[in-house]
């Protein structure tokens, strides 16, 4: 369990209880979550009964619904059902009266539906009204025709219109609706049982969403599950928005600590791992947080520079505003809510999590653990500047160092950049370090400076070096 201060928390209460107090939404809630499950949570505001949120009151959730709708659609796959590959013709035959923009430009795929690449335009405003209609009536949108802004899978472009027909196809190879079936394949069996698609099935109670109107809020209807119910249909809770998170993020467990075990679920690990690449580039001028951003499954992939990958997502419906974000390297993360219309409490929500991963070291960079067979290398390399031999040099080097810069050049090169620094090339290092196992860079002191020995090994299992590289880097002069 993570040690989040005292401090830290108090600092992230106020970022939402302050957004309360502006007016942004009537009510607030959010919750911080780790490896082990929810470490946090808060309120503020009237949820409409005289009472501030907590972590067990229903919210829509909208657009995060976009990852459980790619989890079933993966179990699917998984099971040998349906190919991603898979033209969206082959389960909405109405689709193919939709006329493509270019002769040549193929049917969208489910894999360019789930990445948001089929081509169609960003369409927020209108598919967020499009919630209860039947397949009768999507049918009859797609046989009136489209427009697309580029060429099936060449480009992004958020569409919910394609996760709609993701939906679809799943309730079509599953053989029922896709609301039950995310159900039975996703929520049930992870215990999500806070989150439903029909007010009326939920267990806590309902915020009704509003919108700001001459000073006061104006309440708005929910409305009921239909064909775009796949798109952001969802309720959910704080705590079970954070246990869907915390499973997800559960799939890198392997990979931040040697020996742990991903958690079992209806999607295997390695799927959920692949739901949290970036599978498509969001392109610059499309706004987000700054950091390079792409899309995966269901999931929007940031790439900090600091902390690494962040999955995310927001969601916005009429009345309500959702987000949620973990860190993949340490599985730390913030889920929140609020009734508002353009709340966009992802604004919150990213300063909130910024907070926790300043304060998180194990979200920092953490020392690349380097192959036996490039420790070995390293001091086969060590002994090889010692004493220059070319069979050793052929033992331990693939042909192409020799092709590269040939022996007796390099030999000359190495002596002139030791020369150059005073080093002595028997001596111990006395730094190193490694951007990935098969990678290593180590320093020699000398009297004029340092000289630098940087290996790369070749993807072979005999750890043979491929790249052998000694740099000079003399002190600056001082004056």
């Amino acid at each position: 369990m993570t040690t989040t201060s005292p401090e830290t928390i108090a600092r992230i209460d106020e970022l939402f209880r302050e957004r309360v107090e502006r007016g942004v939404a009537p009510s607030t809630v959010w919750g911080v979550f780790d490896a082990d499950g929810l470490v946090a949570s808060g309120g503020h505001g009237d949820r409409g009964d005289g009472r501030a949120p907590d972590a067990d009151t229903v919210y829509r959730i909208a657009s995060c619904t976009k990852s459980i709708t790619a989890a079933a659609l993966l179990t699917l796959v998984a099971a040998g059902r349906v190919s991603l590959d898979a033209p969206i013709t082959d389960f909405v035959p109405a689709f193919a009266d939709v006329a493509l923009p270019t002769p040549d430009a193929p049917i969208p795929t489910l894999r360019m539906l789930l990445t948001m690449s089929a081509g169609f335009p960003t369409d927020d405003p209108w598919g967020d009204r499009q919630e209860p209609i039947s397949d009768d009536e999507l049918d009859a949108v797609l046989r009136a025709g489209l427009l697309f802004d580029s060429v099936p899978g060449t480009g992004f472009a958020y569409s919910n219109l394609g996760y709609a027909l993701l939906g679809r196809a799943v309730a079509v190879v599953a053989g029922r609706p896709f609301v039950e079936v995310a159900h039975d394949v996703v929520l049930e069996p992870l215990g999500l049982d806070d989150t439903v698609f029909a007010a009326a099935d939920a267990r806590g109670y309902v915020v009704t969403g509003a919108r700001p109107f001459e000073g006061t809020w104006e309440l708005l209807p929910l409305s009921g599950p239909g064909a775009f119910s796949p798109i952001g249909g969802l309720f959910s809770t704080v705590t079970d928005l954070a246990r869907w998170a915390r499973h997800l993020s559960s799939a890198f467990a392997p990979l931040r600590a040697p020996g742990s075990v991903a958690e079992d679920g209806p999607v295997s690990p390695a799927d959920r791992r692949l739901m949290q690449q970036a599978m498509r580039v969001i392109p610059t001028t499309v706004p987000g947080s700054g950091r390079p951003v792409g899309y995966g499954f269901g999931l929007f992939v940031e790439q900090d520079a600091m902390y690494g990958p962040i999955a995310s997502h927001s969601g916005g419906y009429p009345g309500f505003s959702a987000h949620m974000r973990w860190s993949v390297r340490s599985g730390l993360g913030v889920v929140a809510f609020e009734n508002a219309t353009q709340a966009k409490v992802s604004v919150a929500t990213e300063a909130a999590h910024d907070l926790l991963l300043a304060a998180d070291v194990r979200t920092r960079p953490a020392p690349v653990s380097v192959l036996p067979e490039t420790r070995a290398a390293q001091a086969a390399v060590s002994r090889l500047l010692a004493g220059w031999s070319d069979d050793l040099a052929d033992a331990i080097c693939t042909p192409n160092v020799a092709m590269d810069v040939p022996y007796d050049r390099r030999r000359a090169a190495i002596a002139a950049a030791a020369a150059a620094v005073g080093a002595d090339l028997g001596a111990a290092p006395v730094a190193e370090a490694s951007t990935t196992p098969t990678h290593l860079r180590w320093w020699l002191p000398g009297t004029a400076g340092r000289l630098r020995v940087e290996i790369r090994l070749a993807p072979l299992a005999s750890g043979r070096v491929q790249t052998l590289i000694c740099t000079a880097e003399p002190v600056e002069a001082e004056g």
